[in-house]
Protein backbone atom coordinates (compact mmCIF):
# COMPACT_ATOMS: atom_id res chain seq x y z
CA UNK A 1 0.00 0.00 0.00
CA UNK A 2 1.52 3.33 -1.02
CA UNK A 3 2.43 5.82 1.57
CA UNK A 4 -0.10 9.10 1.57
CA UNK A 5 1.56 11.90 0.11
CA UNK A 6 0.95 14.98 2.59
CA UNK A 7 -1.66 17.79 2.17
CA UNK A 8 0.83 20.17 0.78
CA UNK A 9 2.57 18.31 -2.00
CA UNK A 10 0.55 18.71 -5.25
CA UNK A 11 -0.15 15.35 -7.59
CA UNK A 12 1.88 16.84 -9.98
CA UNK A 13 4.89 17.06 -7.74
CA UNK A 14 3.80 13.51 -6.11
CA UNK A 15 4.68 12.08 -9.62
CA UNK A 16 7.83 13.63 -9.97
CA UNK A 17 8.61 12.57 -6.55
CA UNK A 18 7.59 9.06 -7.37
CA UNK A 19 9.98 8.89 -10.51
CA UNK A 20 13.04 10.12 -8.21
CA UNK A 21 12.50 7.47 -5.54
CA UNK A 22 12.17 4.42 -7.51
CA UNK A 23 14.52 1.86 -6.27
CA UNK A 24 18.07 2.44 -7.77
CA UNK A 25 18.94 -1.31 -9.26
CA UNK A 26 16.88 -0.88 -12.51
CA UNK A 27 18.62 2.80 -13.07
CA UNK A 28 22.11 1.19 -12.08
CA UNK A 29 21.30 -1.76 -15.00
CA UNK A 30 20.03 1.06 -17.57
CA UNK A 31 23.69 3.14 -17.33
CA UNK A 32 25.87 -0.05 -17.07
CA UNK A 33 24.18 -0.98 -20.40
CA UNK A 34 24.85 2.36 -21.91
CA UNK A 35 28.11 2.22 -20.90
CA UNK A 36 28.93 -1.12 -22.22
CA UNK A 37 27.32 0.06 -25.89
CA UNK A 38 29.70 3.44 -25.47
CA UNK A 39 32.76 0.91 -25.60
CA UNK A 40 32.08 -0.59 -29.33
CA UNK A 41 31.10 3.06 -30.50
CA UNK A 42 33.82 5.56 -32.33
CA UNK A 43 34.40 8.68 -30.90
CA UNK A 44 32.36 11.71 -31.41
CA UNK A 45 33.82 13.83 -33.71
CA UNK A 46 32.32 17.11 -31.82
CA UNK A 47 35.11 15.44 -28.65
CA UNK A 48 38.28 15.24 -31.46
CA UNK A 49 41.12 17.93 -30.79
CA UNK A 50 41.62 19.97 -33.83
CA UNK A 51 44.85 18.72 -35.17
CA UNK A 52 42.91 15.24 -35.55
CA UNK A 53 40.13 16.73 -37.57
CA UNK A 54 38.81 19.52 -39.68
CA UNK A 55 36.25 21.58 -38.21
CA UNK A 56 32.64 20.79 -39.19
CA UNK A 57 32.10 24.44 -40.64
CA UNK A 58 35.22 24.43 -42.30
CA UNK A 59 34.29 21.91 -44.41
CA UNK A 60 32.91 21.97 -48.16
CA UNK A 61 29.32 20.80 -48.73
CA UNK A 62 30.43 20.10 -52.44
CA UNK A 63 33.63 19.14 -53.39
CA UNK A 64 34.52 21.41 -56.43
CA UNK A 65 37.25 19.55 -57.90
CA UNK A 66 37.38 15.86 -59.43
CA UNK A 67 38.72 13.34 -56.87
CA UNK A 68 42.41 12.60 -57.54
CA UNK A 69 43.28 9.63 -59.15
CA UNK A 70 44.21 6.74 -57.12
CA UNK A 71 47.75 7.14 -57.49
CA UNK A 72 47.79 10.35 -56.68
CA UNK A 73 46.29 9.76 -53.43
CA UNK A 74 48.22 10.55 -50.64
CA UNK A 75 48.11 9.52 -46.69
CA UNK A 76 49.94 11.02 -44.19
CA UNK A 77 50.80 9.40 -40.65
CA UNK A 78 48.39 9.04 -38.33
CA UNK A 79 50.06 6.68 -35.28
CA UNK A 80 50.94 8.66 -32.38
CA UNK A 81 53.68 6.22 -31.33
CA UNK A 82 55.08 6.36 -34.52
CA UNK A 83 55.54 10.35 -34.02
CA UNK A 84 56.77 10.00 -30.43
CA UNK A 85 59.57 7.46 -31.57
CA UNK A 86 60.79 10.43 -33.76
CA UNK A 87 60.91 12.56 -31.17
CA UNK A 88 62.71 10.38 -29.10
CA UNK A 89 65.10 10.22 -31.39
CA UNK A 90 65.41 14.06 -32.24
CA UNK A 91 65.17 15.25 -28.79
CA UNK A 92 65.60 12.74 -26.87
CA UNK A 93 69.62 13.00 -25.94
CA UNK A 94 68.93 16.94 -24.94
CA UNK A 95 66.79 16.34 -21.96
CA UNK A 96 68.48 13.70 -20.29
CA UNK A 97 66.42 11.05 -18.91
CA UNK A 98 63.28 12.76 -19.90
CA UNK A 99 61.94 11.20 -23.22
CA UNK A 100 62.08 13.61 -26.35
CA UNK A 101 58.09 12.63 -26.35
CA UNK A 102 57.16 14.47 -22.92
CA UNK A 103 59.15 17.52 -23.74
CA UNK A 104 55.68 18.79 -25.47
CA UNK A 105 52.03 18.15 -24.97
CA UNK A 106 50.06 16.17 -27.43
CA UNK A 107 48.69 18.78 -29.85
CA UNK A 108 52.16 20.22 -29.95
CA UNK A 109 53.62 17.69 -31.02
CA UNK A 110 51.46 17.31 -34.23
CA UNK A 111 51.19 20.70 -34.35
CA UNK A 112 54.94 21.22 -35.06
CA UNK A 113 55.22 18.35 -38.11
CA UNK A 114 51.99 19.80 -39.84
CA UNK A 115 52.60 21.73 -42.54
CA UNK A 116 49.95 24.31 -44.00
CA UNK A 117 49.41 22.30 -47.17
CA UNK A 118 47.65 19.12 -45.09
CA UNK A 119 43.80 19.65 -45.50
CA UNK A 120 44.22 23.39 -46.48
CA UNK A 121 45.61 24.44 -43.19
CA UNK A 122 42.20 23.63 -41.26
CA UNK A 123 43.87 21.47 -38.86
CA UNK A 124 46.69 24.14 -37.63
CA UNK A 125 49.67 24.14 -39.13
CA UNK A 126 53.69 25.42 -37.82
CA UNK A 127 54.51 28.25 -39.73
CA UNK A 128 54.22 30.72 -36.10
CA UNK A 129 56.71 27.70 -34.38
CA UNK A 130 58.96 27.66 -37.32
CA UNK A 131 59.22 31.70 -37.47
CA UNK A 132 60.66 31.59 -33.85
CA UNK A 133 62.44 28.33 -34.43
CA UNK A 134 64.33 29.68 -37.46
CA UNK A 135 65.13 32.89 -35.64
CA UNK A 136 66.88 30.97 -32.90
CA UNK A 137 68.40 28.70 -35.01
CA UNK A 138 70.04 31.66 -37.23
CA UNK A 139 71.17 33.22 -33.67
CA UNK A 140 72.89 29.87 -32.87
CA UNK A 141 74.25 29.69 -36.01
CA UNK A 142 75.79 33.13 -36.26
CA UNK A 143 77.45 32.43 -32.33
CA UNK A 144 79.10 29.17 -33.49
CA UNK A 145 80.42 30.94 -37.20
CA UNK A 146 81.67 33.44 -34.34
CA UNK A 147 83.86 31.39 -32.14
CA UNK A 148 84.90 29.12 -36.11
CA UNK A 149 88.87 29.73 -36.09
CA UNK A 150 88.84 32.10 -39.51
CA UNK A 151 89.84 30.26 -42.90
CA UNK A 152 93.32 30.37 -43.92
CA UNK A 153 92.55 31.70 -47.55
CA UNK A 154 90.86 34.61 -46.89
CA UNK A 155 92.70 37.62 -47.71
CA UNK A 156 94.00 40.26 -45.44
CA UNK A 157 94.08 44.17 -45.76
CA UNK A 158 97.22 46.09 -44.58
CA UNK A 159 97.04 46.07 -40.62
CA UNK A 160 97.57 49.94 -40.28
CA UNK A 161 94.19 50.35 -42.38
CA UNK A 162 92.49 48.17 -40.39
CA UNK A 163 91.09 47.92 -36.76
CA UNK A 164 91.78 44.81 -34.75
CA UNK A 165 89.94 43.81 -31.26
CA UNK A 166 89.47 40.49 -29.78
CA UNK A 167 85.80 40.96 -30.02
CA UNK A 168 85.65 41.36 -33.00
CA UNK A 169 87.54 37.92 -34.17
CA UNK A 170 86.04 35.89 -36.34
CA UNK A 171 83.63 38.51 -37.44
CA UNK A 172 84.60 37.91 -40.89
CA UNK A 173 82.70 34.69 -40.32
CA UNK A 174 79.41 35.86 -40.29
CA UNK A 175 78.13 35.95 -43.35
CA UNK A 176 74.85 35.66 -45.42
CA UNK A 177 77.15 33.14 -47.90
CA UNK A 178 78.12 31.38 -45.06
CA UNK A 179 74.94 31.04 -42.88
CA UNK A 180 73.23 29.78 -46.17
CA UNK A 181 75.60 27.58 -46.55
CA UNK A 182 75.30 25.86 -43.19
CA UNK A 183 71.42 25.98 -43.37
CA UNK A 184 70.64 25.07 -46.39
CA UNK A 185 67.69 23.07 -47.17
CA UNK A 186 68.82 20.31 -48.66
CA UNK A 187 70.99 19.44 -45.54
CA UNK A 188 68.36 20.05 -42.80
CA UNK A 189 66.53 17.65 -45.27
CA UNK A 190 68.75 15.03 -45.09
CA UNK A 191 69.18 16.07 -40.79
CA UNK A 192 65.31 15.26 -40.94
CA UNK A 193 65.27 12.18 -42.78
CA UNK A 194 68.01 10.93 -40.63
CA UNK A 195 65.36 10.92 -37.26
CA UNK A 196 62.30 10.08 -39.54
CA UNK A 197 60.38 13.41 -39.51
CA UNK A 198 60.07 12.41 -43.32
CA UNK A 199 57.69 10.07 -42.07
CA UNK A 200 55.68 11.75 -40.00
CA UNK A 201 55.76 15.07 -41.30
CA UNK A 202 51.61 15.86 -42.40
CA UNK A 203 51.49 17.53 -45.91
CA UNK A 204 50.19 17.42 -49.41
CA UNK A 205 52.42 17.38 -52.16
CA UNK A 206 51.95 19.23 -55.66
CA UNK A 207 52.67 15.70 -57.15
CA UNK A 208 53.31 13.06 -55.11
CA UNK A 209 55.74 11.04 -57.52
CA UNK A 210 57.96 13.72 -57.70
CA UNK A 211 58.01 15.07 -53.76
CA UNK A 212 61.73 17.00 -54.06
CA UNK A 213 60.26 19.08 -56.70
CA UNK A 214 56.87 19.36 -54.72
CA UNK A 215 59.54 21.05 -52.26
CA UNK A 216 59.99 18.07 -50.29
CA UNK A 217 63.24 20.06 -48.90
CA UNK A 218 61.71 23.51 -47.90
CA UNK A 219 58.64 21.37 -45.87
CA UNK A 220 61.15 19.54 -43.78
CA UNK A 221 63.58 22.00 -43.11
CA UNK A 222 60.23 24.18 -41.80
CA UNK A 223 59.63 21.05 -39.34
CA UNK A 224 63.15 21.28 -37.86
CA UNK A 225 62.55 24.99 -37.20
CA UNK A 226 59.17 24.48 -35.99
CA UNK A 227 59.90 21.61 -33.49
CA UNK A 228 62.47 24.12 -32.19
CA UNK A 229 60.25 26.90 -31.85
CA UNK A 230 57.98 24.54 -30.14
CA UNK A 231 60.65 23.38 -27.18
CA UNK A 232 61.15 27.31 -26.98
CA UNK A 233 57.63 27.89 -26.12
CA UNK A 234 56.80 25.24 -23.78
CA UNK A 235 60.37 24.73 -22.28
CA UNK A 236 62.48 27.93 -22.75
CA UNK A 237 64.70 29.24 -24.50
CA UNK A 238 67.97 28.22 -23.20
CA UNK A 239 66.55 23.95 -23.89
CA UNK A 240 65.80 25.79 -27.43
CA UNK A 241 69.40 26.69 -27.77
CA UNK A 242 70.61 23.59 -26.85
CA UNK A 243 68.98 21.58 -29.34
CA UNK A 244 69.25 24.12 -32.24
CA UNK A 245 73.55 23.57 -31.04
CA UNK A 246 73.43 19.86 -30.12
CA UNK A 247 70.88 18.65 -32.71
CA UNK A 248 71.09 20.33 -35.35
CA UNK A 249 74.37 22.56 -35.84
CA UNK A 250 76.47 19.95 -34.60
CA UNK A 251 75.15 16.84 -36.97
CA UNK A 252 75.79 19.98 -39.91
CA UNK A 253 79.53 19.80 -38.96
CA UNK A 254 79.14 23.46 -36.95
CA UNK A 255 80.16 23.49 -33.43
Amino acid sequence: MNPSRPSFVCSSCARVLRTFTKPQATRQFSISASTRINDSVPEDPAQLPRWRQTPPRLQQPVRLRPRSEPSKLWRVNSDPEKLNAVYDSFLGPIAGNIRGRDLLDEQTKWLATTHKSHEHGHQGFNDRLAYLGKRILDLQCSLALLSAPIPLHTAELPSDEVFKHAALKGLENITPFNKTTVLRKDRLSALASRHGLDKVVRWKPRDPENLKLSGFDAVLAQTIFAIIGAVALQKGGEMAAKTARERVLAPLGLR
